[in-house]
């Protein structure tokens, strides 16, 4: 273990993420830590550092607690974790030494610990240090599980053993309850030589099924008094209670100087971390007098539970006693050490893709496929619209792996097809927006395999002729989108599939119409057909930077999607399908809570609390 590999890890090199299965919370303690300081103990925090493509990666810092060899830290880190990979971690501790930065270098090593948050299967003995197990993928068609949100996460293990893993599976045959672990390993120094009995314990928490965050603000009055010469510095911390009694740190307050009535700044933390998502789980919360040597002046402590909070604050009788137990058995008359009150609650539910999806949100796919010269003559083998009865062409390709998907989202399995770039019948004019079914009154077709049918039978129909203007179809899509906005509801959500063998041509009048639509209910997938250069393509695409209309107005959204189709050429339809459609989940979860709009189905009381975004 390097001291120093910290220090090497300064440049992180870009990695490609994953899709990601679910998240987990690591909360950290260490026992008995190397005493560094010749005047007082150390002043320990903890550095968490990801292996990605061989290099350390700096990744997040604990506080520091200021002169202990057993901290508890406050600060949680929250990880991403992979189905697909094994993600290597090192936590390493410094006794620190002036104001925190970034670098480590005038610190004290006091140690490391390294292990693995990966992947395991059911019934597999992980290996010693490996952190998290799933369960089995559910039993869905592979293409079904490429649009779905990623598979229920499995429990959180640490140290697991076949017969945990036996019992997790039993308790939580659907991968939905979570379970925490703990893990307490050896702190080591250079060359593998023990730090002493240092110790560092890891409590693993999937909060993949998190609904939500809190926001809490404390104060307090009249506390009592600890100092001879000055007031009180109260602090406070809040603990939950688990199901084996054991007591979890939450939240730990700043501290207030020389205050017997503190107002606490307030704070957020997900309901996963506050009570487990169980609101009648017993919390603890206690008051302490701050002691720069870290012999802390306990003040007093109450018990509550997130149901009571959330009742007494509506209420206005949101304050509890704060009592130390000594006092109370040796004073008569004793009443309090001082009344802490909560300030302030807001609670922000977070709800999901598939929360929406349950609650009867309809995806309305429209495709539109471009028939502008450039593609070629039909009738030629090398045309991209040449009907190959043994091969699929691109455009139909990538418009079944698609559509496939997008059709279990939408009850009546109709689906609008458009057209643009072409000569139409009976004229015989430039349309950059028609039905290819040739019914302006309806242009929906029966599933799929009507969408096919009618392409197959509008090429002999038309002329390819061009510009490449896609910003017609996109606002046709998005006045339908704008219909169903002023509902109120989260009832129907809108996919727009455009396929295209270049790049557009109307690219202004195309930003308009995006920025616009990023208001709306709506999602904008791309797919480039053929092999010309999409560079220009990218710009439509929000990820590397916010998209922003001629007039310099930003979109609200990133709401666009753009697949080069070559580079999925040889994958599976389900690969295609999940490359393309990997955003929609986000994008309509983030269009519902923007707006402020539940699940259908919630009541009152959910649109109150309105959805959030996670902290």
């Amino acid at each position: 273990m390097s001291a120093g590999s910290e220090r090497g890890a300064a440049a992180a090199p870009r990695v490609v993420p994953a899709p990601c299965a679910s998240k987990v919370e690591l909360r950290l303690s260490c026992r008995h830590l190397l005493d560094r300081d010749p005047l007082t103990k150390s002043d320990p925090r903890v550095v968490l550092l990801l292996q990605a493509q061989g290099q350390w990666v700096q990744v997040d810092r604990t506080e520091v607690v200021r002169s202990s060899l057993h901290p508890v830290f406050s600060k949680v880190f929250t990880l991403d974790y992979y189905f697909e990979e094994v993600q290597r971690l090192r936590f390493e501790v410094y006794d620190t030494h002036g104001p925190s930065s970034l670098s480590c270098q005038d610190d004290d090593f006091l140690g490391g610990m390294e292990c693995t948050l990966g992947q395991e299967s059911p019934g597999v003995k992980p290996a010693d240090g490996r952190i998290g197990a799933r369960h089995a993928a559910p039993s869905l068609p592979t293409w079904q599980r490429a649009f779905l949100p990623p598979p229920p996460p499995g429990v959180c293990f640490l140290f697991c053993t076949e017969r945990s893993q036996e019992a997790a599976r039993q308790a939580d045959p659907d991968g939905l309850i979570v379970a925490q672990k703990k893990m307490t390993r050896a702190l080591l120094l250079k060359f593998g030589r023990h730090a002493g009995k240092s110790t560092i314990t890891v409590i693993a928490e999937d909060i993949s099924r998190n609904n939500g965050y809190v926001e809490l603000s404390f104060r307090a009055r009249k506390l009592d008094d600890k100092d001879l010469f000055s007031k009180s510095d109260p602090f406070l911390e809040l603990y939950r209670i688990n199901d084996d009694q054991s007591e979890q740190l939450v939240y730990r307050t700043e501290v207030v100087k020389n205050n017997l009535s503190p107002v606490w700044e307030p704070f957020k933390v997900s309901l996963s971390s506050l009570c487990s998502c169980k609101e009648a789980r017993p919390l603890k919360c206690l008051v302490w007098d701050y002691d720069s040597r870290g012999k802390h002046d306990f003040i007093g402590e109450f018990s509550t539970t997130f149901e009571e909070m959330q009742k007494a604050f509506g209420e206005d009788q949101a304050q509890w006693d704060c009592v130390n137990a000594k006092y109370k058995q040796k004073k008569r008359n004793y009443k309090n050490s001082g009344v802490v009150i909560l300030a302030d609650l807001k609670f922000h539910r977070v709800y999901s893709f598939l929360d929406y999806i349950m609650g009867g949100c309809q995806i309305h796919f429209t495709v539109a496929i471009d028939f502008t010269a450039s593609n070629g003559d039909p009738r030629n083998s090398r045309s991209l619209h040449y009907i190959n009865p043994f091969q699929p062409n691109e455009y139909l390709q990538a418009l079944v792996a698609v559509g496939e998907i997008c059709q279990d989202y939408d009850s009546d399995k109709r689906f609008s097809a458009l057209g643009f770039g072409a000569r139409i019948p009976p004229k015989y004019e430039v349309s950059h927006n028609f039905a290819i079914n040739f019914d302006p009154e309806d242009d929906e077709c029966e599933g799929i395999q009507g969408v096919v049918e009618a392409y197959q039978n509008c090429l002999p129909r038309v002329q390819l002729y061009g510009p490449t203007n896609v910003a017609p179809v996109i606002s046709k899509v998005a006045c339908m989108a704008a219909a169903e906005e002023h509902t109120g509801e989260a009832s129907q959500y809108y996919i727009l599939l455009i396929l295209t063998d270049g790049v557009v041509t109307d690219m202004a009048d195309t930003r308009e119409a995006i920025v616009r639509a990023s208001h709306l209910p709506m999602s904008i997938i791309i797919v480039g057909v053929g092999n010309a250069d999409f560079t220009d393509m990218h710009v439509l695409d929000g990820d590397d930077g916010v998209l922003r209309s001629p007039r310099g107005e930003p979109a609200l959204r990133d709401i666009v999607q753009f697949v080069p189709f070559r580079e999925l050429k040889n994958a599976s339809p389900a690969a295609l399908a999940k490359c393309v459609l990997a955003e929609v989940p986000k994008q309509v979860v983030e269009f519902y809570s923007h707006k402020e709009l539940p699940p259908r189905g919630l009541g009152t009381h959910a649109r109150a609390a309105g959805p959030g975004s996670a902290p």
